[in-house]
């Protein structure tokens, strides 16, 4: 059935990284189809994400009580619902909206096997590729520009927030993610911060402060711990304005993506198999001359990896190879040849 929508909803309800992986679908159906007024349902908690995205003309936020959002939503007269998310709240809301629903591919079956059996079904086809194949019936194409992060004026870092020592150049280690098996252990993360010589700054949340505080320690005036210490906004502008980013699996290894940094992903109880690895346009890859834009960092032939979708709080066999067993010489000298 060919439609011929004038009032779009787009779902995603979280994460950082998964709605930012996103942002391509929103540019591309506000560039591409005249007229369309596109809209966005995502959780409350997740606004600060899109809240600067010129693409987007009318937000809406879930805060656990779809009795009160429903009613606001079904007041749109919305002529069309793409559904990023695919979970039962969004099928409840497709549901009671009774309107035309393109759902992306979510495959869940595939990623069961793969983390469940080491099973891989999964196809060479990347998130945000699977995104935007969703909206391709409406004629949108992907305009190979990547990823979209957009900082509100006033909102971003100013130099005066960073030492002296990082404000000619540093390197930003996101230390943080949402569960214990994405994330490097202490004492690797300061091995690794040993081995790159050159100024650091630590990027993460309020619930990562003291790690970095520890990591930090070894060397205070090299490395900088501003884990805890800015907005989401803050950090983005921090991660822009970095000559490169050393990141594991989370949200602002995506927002490096949107700004163009050359990024080392280091993965865990996740995987680049999972068809989530950094993300570029053809048109962001062509500014890098030829050079590679990212490079990921994986233990080699751990028949346990990837254990989880998402992350679990602790590693299913007790070894946790997949981050103990990291050369994290290769990732310092990779940063370093970068640099050069």
């Amino acid at each position: 059935m060919e439609v011929s929508p004038k009032k779009i909803l787009v779902i995603r309800f979280s994460s950082i990284g998964d709605i930012v992986l996103a942002s391509p679908v929103f540019r591309c159906l506000k560039q591409q189809l005249p007229d369309v007024e596109v809209h966005f349902l995502t959780k409350l908690t997740m606004k600060a994400v899109t809240e600067a995205n010129p693409y987007i003309d009318q937000f809406h936020y879930f805060n656990n009580n779809l009795n009160e959002l429903v009613p606001k939503l079904m007041s749109q007269q919305f002529d069309l619902i793409i559904d990023l998310h695919k979970n039962f709240r969004s099928w409840l809301i497709q549901f009671q909206l009774k309107v035309p629903v393109y759902a992306y591919h979510k495959l869940s079956r595939q990623k069961w096997l793969l983390t469940r059996f080491g099973i891989n079904q999964m196809p060479d086809r990347h998130i945000t590729l699977r995104s935007l194949d969703t909206v391709a019936p409406l004629g949108v194409i992907n305009d190979e520009q990547g990823l979209d992060y957009f900082i509100p004026e006033g909102k971003g870092i100013q130099l005066a927030d960073i030492p002296a020592s990082h404000q000619f150049g540093f390197i930003a280690i996101v230390i943080g993610a949402s569960y214990a098996t994405k994330k490097l252990p202490i004492p690797k993360l300061q091995q690794l911060c040993t081995q790159i010589q050159y100024p650091i700054i630590l990027i993460g949340g309020k619930e990562d402060q003291e790690e970095g505080n520890e990591i930090a320690s070894i060397d205070p005036i090299r490395i900088y711990n501003a884990c805890g210490k800015f907005s989401l906004h803050e950090s983005a502008d921090l991660v822009k304005h970095s000559k490169l980013v050393i990141s594991h699996d989370t949200g602002l290894q995506y927002i490096a993506c949107a700004f163009n940094k050359k990024v080392l992903a280091i993965w865990g109880g996740t995987s680049p198999k999972l068809a989530v690895e950094p993300y570029y346009g053809s048109k962001q890859l062509a500014s890098h001359k030829n050079e590679v834009a990212y490079h990921n960092f994986i233990v080699p032939d751990l028949s346990c990896q990837p254990c989880s979708n998402y992350g679990k709080k602790k590693c299913p066999k007790g070894h946790f190879n997949c981050m103990q067993l990291q050369d994290t010489s290769s990732i310092a000298i990779a940063a370093m040849q970068w640099l050069k």
